[in-house]
């Protein structure tokens, strides 16, 4: 278990059961049953508790789950200027532009809200249901048909539900396709992909075939002879650094880390052994990994690899050897559906494109004002980061003016600092223009 944050705990009121909220009154309610908190205390505290109640001047935790964070946190903020601010959007919800975990199609939040407490009248949440019934064996079962579809995924390919994050697949990988004395090789773009070679170092002789400056993809790549596989990380989250096609490894296996533009384009998944993605950026929550691996790659693992960290374990179970992390899975077929409605990949590359050229046009017509580093051959499509470089005290003022006005998350990485819009694919454009607007209107006051 994951260990309780105390700025959480120390946040986050005391509340009464659902039923109890529904029956009275506040002050009823209180003095007939106590919070959580109260039952906890000293039965003196109790008592004069009870006497304030009573007096109507309770000073107790509020009893409503429901807390103004909205509120707030403009309430902390400048306020901005009317034409700086986002347009509303539906339930009060602001732009989030954060890199994970990211924003999510509302209509999907609304479809998993509707279904939240009995699942499609099966009479049970969706996160209720054992893992091996019939109800979720059939979501489970469409998630995959939806994404093979989507990806035109060959059928001697395996799609697998795994748990643990992309990073967990720095050693997954290794364990399952070498040995402790075979070459292996990795090209380093970023933060991410250095983090895979030093994890491949640990288990194998990776070498570093291409290192680039974390605003290019190198050129000139040193692969090993016999290497068992080329790893390289398709786009770099924290650095913006995207690859615009598939490598050429001269016919080696090559592996690829897509966790931040998984799904966001159509991809030749025959030209790969090995695909994987952390769902957290552009079709889930948190939670759930997504593995698409060639058949003929699974049931070669190193001895002593451990059970689950054999790709065979999940392809053999249909990625249930153990529970899986069913409300995620779930969440990322709503999300396969709905691109497949959509169109499919080439409509959502498509709107990424028009999505991403608006925010570099501004970042490219401010007369050097902001910054993007990255080489425009490979800027990310996903992840915009860019800073001011006259004044970085200004980076501050922009992101709590930017919150204020109703987009959040735009804090750049903390390794490298300045801001980043991270406009995954349920990024509406309205977000986009909200924040280009922003842009133009800060760079001009602070020019």
């Amino acid at each position: 278990r994951a260990p309780r944050r105390a700025a959480h705990s120390s946040a986050t009121p005391a509340t009464q059961p659902a039923a109890s909220l529904q029956a009275a009154p506040a002050a009823t309610r209180s003095a007939a049953r106590p919070s959580l908190t109260a039952r906890r205390q000293p039965a003196s505290m109790q008592l004069n508790r009870s006497k304030q109640v009573a007096a109507g001047r309770q000073t107790a935790a509020p009893t409503s789950v429901r807390r103004p964070v909205v509120k707030a946190a403009a309430a902390s903020t400048a306020a901005p200027s009317a034409k700086s601010t986002a347009p509303k959007q539906p339930y009060d919800r602001l732009f989030n532009f954060s890199a994970g975990p990211a924003v999510l199609p509302l209509d999907v939040l609304e479809e998993a809200r509707d279904d939240l407490i009995n699942w499609k009248g099966s009479g049970s949440s969706i996160m209720e249901m054992s893992h091996r019934g019939k109800e979720f064996d059939g979501v489970a079962k469409k998630a995959e048909a939806d994404l093979r579809k989507l990806l035109n995924i060959p059928d001697n390919y395996k799609v697998m539900f795994l748990q643990g994050g992309a990073s967990t697949q720095f050693a997954m990988v290794p364990f399952n396709l070498a040995g402790a004395e075979d070459a292996t090789d990795y090209v380093v773009t970023g933060s991410w992909s250095k983090k895979a070679l030093d994890e491949g170092k640990m288990f194998t002789k990776a070498n570093c075939a291409a290192k680039g400056d974390n605003k290019s993809i190198p050129t000139g790549w040193s692969l090993s002879e016999g290497s068992k596989y080329v790893h390289y990380c398709d786009n770099e989250t924290i650095q913006g650094v995207e690859f615009k096609s598939v490598p050429d490894v001269g016919g080696r296996l090559l592996v690829a880390d897509m966790s931040s533009n998984f799904v966001s384009k159509p991809v030749d998944v025959s030209k790969y052994g090995i695909i994987y993605a952390g769902a957290q950026k552009n079709v889930g929550p948190a939670g759930v990994t997504i593995a698409i691996v060639r058949e003929d790659l699974i049931g070669s693992a190193r001895p002593g690899t451990p059970t689950m960290l054999d790709y065979k374990t999940h392809a053999e179970n249909d990625s249930m050897y153990n529970t899986p992390p069913c409300w995620a899975m779930y969440i990322c077929g709503l999300v396969f559906a709905k691109l497949l409605k959509e169109g499919g990949l080439p409509a959502v590359q498509a709107n990424n494109e028009a999505k991403a050229k608006v925010l570099y046009d501004v970042i490219e017509a401010s007369n050097g004002f902001y910054n993007n580093p990255v080489d425009p051959s490979c800027r990310s499509l996903m992840n915009v980061p860019f800073t001011i470089p006259k004044d970085a005290e200004l980076e501050k003022a922009f992101i709590k003016e930017a919150a204020a006005a109703g987009m959040v998350q735009l804090k750049g990485h903390r390794s490298v600092g300045g801001m980043r819009a991270s406009i995954y694919n349920a990024m509406p454009m309205d977000g986009i223009n909200a924040l280009a607007a922003f842009m133009k209107e800060f760079a001009a006051k602070h020019a």
